[in-house]
């Protein structure tokens, strides 16, 4: 059998597998793989820097299939190539991560094939890629991350970091705005080791492009400021080898390979039909399109001999000389760096750094206070001071979010060695950047106001689908932006979160809770944290006469309490626990027996045990009261049925602090009064 020969073979090979499982299935995208595979293929063959025996080698080049619905691609790539399983705790082990038997499970219960691409069920699955666009901005991040390590930990004959980001991306990934964004952004910062190839085959669901996106995405690309080849026919090995080769020998800036093909290639059917797009074939149409190929009708999953020592051969011998070359230098670079070769071990084991928190402040009590953004900032560059892999910055807001670490630099397109990182006004894919920075084990965060969340979400929601610990900071937490209105006035967006399973929410009280909020977001392994602080001064309490703020460790924790069992408990999250404080002064001089709870985050709270839940909310007080300026959703389950929420039931308004407290009732009168009546209502 001749080498071209076998290559068709193996191009063969993935087609009918995704053929296969597809209609084993009954259900997944069968056109993108078929059409895709010589692309992929020949992608991995010659250039991909990858190792399928060590697949979490540091230096290794990032694969995304951005348009994860041709999922059964990679996985017909991972299985073939044989890459090894890695466990949670980062060890290879000697077996395939996806065997033949999971190729036949596809989209099954439990299966390690799930219908789109998920990080961390699958080895060898870079990032998660459901929702268009997400792949190809997490791609950004991780270019951005290869760029910063190698500014940071290269030194003079030790190459530890320069690995190049390949992403597969089509229509519907370059409709989505978020890439867009992305795009513009890896431009500005031109990033030379950020490829995406484009499978522009001219159709989506509804039909062909040409009903919503007749643009020329190779101009827009152009203006972006990247360089842009062309390769006619996806089939044409020699033409994407050239492309491949263009961009790794042509720096300087990103580049976009537009590949075109035609969907469910080799199927005898209408090429480029939805049907081919978003189902199965069909028996006989997967019989006439295995005829197309000369491969046997009625076989199924078939690898014929020598594929996968092809694969092997290549890819694999190529990856385990690079692995082994690589850890060579390593261990001369430990013994000539071994500061910095600690750090770089820690990293990829998500462990933090000796004394990271030598320097993490306590602030002194404080009437007047300060704003918990300005505690924040202070904390963040005490931890990132002793923390050297914490990097990230806002979206156009550091004046605001004061998340700028006064230290470093910026993060500038000659330079990538900053820690500050300009997003420009582009949230949706700082989220995705950030994610992208933490895929590659580096500690990101990304800030911004917390009305504007809501363009972020679907990065955030990822974060906490991928179990990854990227930090989302958000300030501006109220309407305690008075004047600016309803508009960035948040709302919603505190329960919005909380509704997101795995995802941390933190709206620390005061300047010394932000300090133990910070010291809990820099332990976290796998879960992402929401950060929610304030613009308005707050009260730093005096710890002397209230609980210590190391009770937010536990989530909630009693701050102030009666004498004997209390008769009603106020709940307050943030800036209302000291509203709460007062509230409770004043009942206490009135004989009414008052505990104050500090909430700063339900899911931490929802962790404890029985034991100490019920130490803060007994079931035996019915009375309790939660102050905070959001939307109510879900205090009902920390008050009960009998309890009561002084909170928001509209959107905000125009005007000072002080007029909308008075307004919507966050005042020590409103909520003394709430207090009695719910005490009245629970002796009912």
């Amino acid at each position: 059998m001749t080498t071209d020969t076998l290559d068709l073979q193996c191009i063969n090979t993935l087609r009918t597998l995704a053929m296969d499982a597809v209609e084993k299935a009954h259900s997944g995208h069968p056109g993108a793989p078929m059409a895709l595979a010589p692309v992929a293929y020949q992608l991995w063959q010659q250039e991909l820097r990858y190792d399928p025996s060590g697949p979490i080698w540091p230096n290794r080049d990032r694969f995304i299939l951005s348009n994860g619905h041709a999922s059964m691609l990679l996985y017909g790539l991972l299985h073939l190539s044989g890459v090894r399983r890695v466990t949670r705790d980062y060890r290879v082990e000697e077996v395939p991560t996806i065997s033949m038997e999971d190729l036949q499970k596809f989209r099954q219960l439990d299966s390690v094939t799930p219908g789109h691409p998920e990080y961390r069920w699958t080895s060898g699955v870079e990032t998660t890629t459901g929702p268009l666009g997400q792949g190809v901005s997490n791609s950004v991040g991780m270019a951005i991350a290869s760029r910063w390590l190698g500014a940071t930990y290269n030194r003079p004959g030790f190459t530890l970091f320069d690995y190049d980001v390949w992403a597969v991306c089509g229509d519907g990934d370059l409709m989505e705005g978020v890439a867009s964004e992305a795009a513009s952004i890896a431009g500005h910062l031109q990033l030379p080791n950020l490829c995406w190839i484009y499978d522009s085959n001219r159709i989506s669901i509804d039909g062909s492009t040409d009903l919503a996106f007749t643009e020329d995405v190779g101009k827009r690309f152009e203006a972006y400021g990247w360089r842009v080849l062309h390769v006619d026919d996806a089939n044409d090995l020699a033409a994407l080898s050239k492309a491949y080769r263009t961009f790794k020998e042509q720096r300087g800036k990103p580049t976009l390979i537009i590949v075109k093909s035609q969907i469910g290639y080799g199927s005898p059917k209408k090429q480029g039909t939805a049907a081919a797009h978003g189902e199965p074939l069909g028996a006989e149409e997967i019989k006439a399109a295995k005829k197309n190929y000369g491969w046997p009708e009625d076989a199924q999953f078939l690898v014929p001999d020598g594929v996968r020592e092809r694969f092997q051969e290549r890819l694999g011998a190529r990856g385990k000389q690079l692995r082994t070359e690589w850890e060579k230098t390593f261990a001369e670079y430990k013994k000539q760096h071994p500061d910095l070769a600690d750090q770089l071990e820690r990293m990829q084991r998500r462990e933090l750094p000796e004394g990271w928190d030598k320097e993490l402040p306590t602030f002194a009590a404080d009437a007047k206070g300060v704003a918990t953004r300005e505690s924040s900032g202070k904390v963040l560059n005490a931890l990132a001071k002793h923390h050297p892999w914490v990097l990230g910055g806002s979206a156009d807001l550091n004046p605001s979010t004061k998340t700028y670490l006064g230290f470093s630099g910026p993060m500038k397109p000659g330079d990538p060695s900053g820690r500050n990182i300009h997003f420009g006004v582009r949230e949706h894919v700082m989220g995705s950047i950030v994610n992208g920075l933490a895929l590659s084990k580096l500690r990101a965060y990304g800030a911004t106001f917390l009305i504007f969340s809501d363009y972020q979400r679907p990065a955030i929601r990822l974060s906490a689908i991928m179990e990854v610990p990227a930090i989302h900071i958000f300030t501006h937490d109220s309407i305690g932006l008075g004047e600016d209105g309803p508009t960035h006035q948040p709302v919603e967006q505190l329960p919005s979160l909380r509704a997101i399973p795995g995802l941390i929410v933190l709206r620390p009280a005061d300047a010394n809770e932000v300090t133990e909020a910070w010291r809990i977001i820099a332990q976290q392994k796998s879960h992402p944290v929401a950060l929610v602080l304030t613009r308005q001064a707050v009260p730093t309490l005096d710890r002397t006469k209230y609980a210590p703020a190391s009770g937010v460790a536990k989530g909630a924790y009693v701050l102030s309490d009666s004498e004997g069992t209390p008769d009603v408990i106020l709940i307050g999250t943030g800036s209302e626990v000291h509203l709460c404080l007062e509230a409770s002064a004043k009942l206490k001089a009135e004989g009414v027996k008052a505990r104050v709870v500090s909430m700063p985050s339900w899911e931490l709270f929802d962790q404890q045990d029985e034991a100490y839940k019920q130490s803060v909310l007994p079931d035996a007080v019915r009375a309790r009261v939660a102050v905070e300026q959001a939307e109510v959703f879900g205090w009902e389950r920390w008050v009960g049925l009998r309890g009561s929420v002084v909170g928001m039931r509209s959107f905000g308004a125009s005007a000072p602090l002080k007029a909308l407290l008075q307004k919507f009732g966050f005042t020590v009168d409103n909520v003394v009064k709430e207090a009695k009546e719910t005490i009245a209502k629970a002796k009912q």
